[in-house]
């Protein structure tokens, strides 16, 4: 059973740093596409940013400059580096990860990031 476990979210003062971690078992295959997602209060949930598995990235226009996607796949674990993060960042974060071959499009069950002005 795969199975998706995030980590490293928390609250923070506004300008400071975040890393959040996304760990894949249960599988030995890798994903094509890595992700983050993430849901504020009243909002629909959007992306963050994603990773191929050629490295390829595309980011949110909001998040450009300040948040780092990268990929490791022989620990099947994606991350989040956040910089320089605003209030409006505040949201749940969700990893999710996809494989076309298998048709499998998994999501972890979220984790909390808190912005503080």
């Amino acid at each position: 059973q795969v199975q998706l476990v995030e980590s490293g979210g928390g609250l923070v003062q506004a300008g400071g740093s975040l890393r959040l971690s996304c760990a894949v078992s249960g599988t030995v295959f890798s994903f094509n596409v890595m992700g983050w997602y993430r849901q504020a209060p009243g909002k629909q949930r959007e992306l963050v940013a994603r990773i191929t598995s050629d490295g390829s990235t595309n980011y949110a226009d909001s998040v450009k400059g300040r948040f780092t996607i990268s990929r490791d796949n022989a620990k099947n674990t994606v991350y989040l580096q956040m910089n320089s993060l605003k209030p409006e960042d505040t949201a749940v974060y969700y990893c999710n990860v996809l494989h076309w071959v298998l048709r499998w499009d998994f999501w972890g069950q979220g984790t909390q990031v808190t912005v503080s002005s």
